[in-house]
C-alpha cells in the first residue's frame, strides 16, 4: 500500500532518500556536479512529500517558492526498486495540489538532459518545455519545464 506524507526537509526519511538522489546525480553530472549541487541544498524546505510503500520510504519530492505565484519542484527521487509503479507521478501531483492550496498558480523545474525517465515523467504529467530560467540560463545540460496548476 502506498501512502504519501507531507513534511519538511527535516524529515529523516526525506534526508535519507536525498542522499541516494545526490549520489545518482553526482554520477550523472560528472564534472558539472558541483554547479548543480549548490542549488540543491535542503536548508529549510517547508514543503516535502515522502512516499511510503508498505511503511518503507521509497520516493520523495519537494517544492519551494521561486517567485510570488510560482513554486519550483526540487529533489524528486524514487528508489530503483520502486520505479515504474507511478509513484513519482503521484508525488508530483501531491506537490502540485499543495502548491495550489497555498495559492500558487505555476510549478517550474529543471532536470538534466540525461535524465530521460524524468523528462518523460514531466511530459506525461503535463509539463511543457520552457527556456532555461535563472541559474540554468545558458546551461547546455539543463532542460526546464513549467505547468499551470
Amino acid at each position: 500500500m502506498l501512502t504519501l506524507l507531507r513534511a519538511n526537509s527535516e524529515n529523516p526519511d526525506f534526508i535519507h532518500l536525498v542522499r541516494f538522489l545526490d549520489a545518482d546525480l553526482a554520477r550523472n553530472n560528472g564534472d558539472q556536479d558541483s554547479f548543480y549541487a549548490q542549488f540543491n541544498k535542503l536548508n529549510k524546505i517547508k514543503h516535502v512529500v515522502v512516499a511510503y510503500e508498505d511503511g518503507q520510504a521509497v520516493a520523495c519530492g519537494a517544492i519551494k517558492e521561486y517567485e510570488p505565484g510560482v513554486m519550483e519542484v526540487k529533489r524528486m527521487y524514487t528508489a530503483p526498486e520502486s520505479r515504474g509503479k507511478g509513484i513519482a507521478g503521484k508525488i508530483l501531483s501531491e506537490l502540485e495540489n499543495w502548491a495550489a492550496e497555498l495559492n500558487y498558480h505555476k510549478c517550474i523545474l529543471e532536470t538534466g538532459k540525461t535524465q530521460v525517465a524524468a523528462i518523460h515523467l514531466y511530459g506525461k504529467c503535463g509539463y511543457k518545455t520552457i527556456p532555461n530560467y535563472g541559474q540554468y540560463t545558458g546551461v547546455e545540460n539543463s532542460v526546464c519545464f513549467e505547468k499551470e496548476i
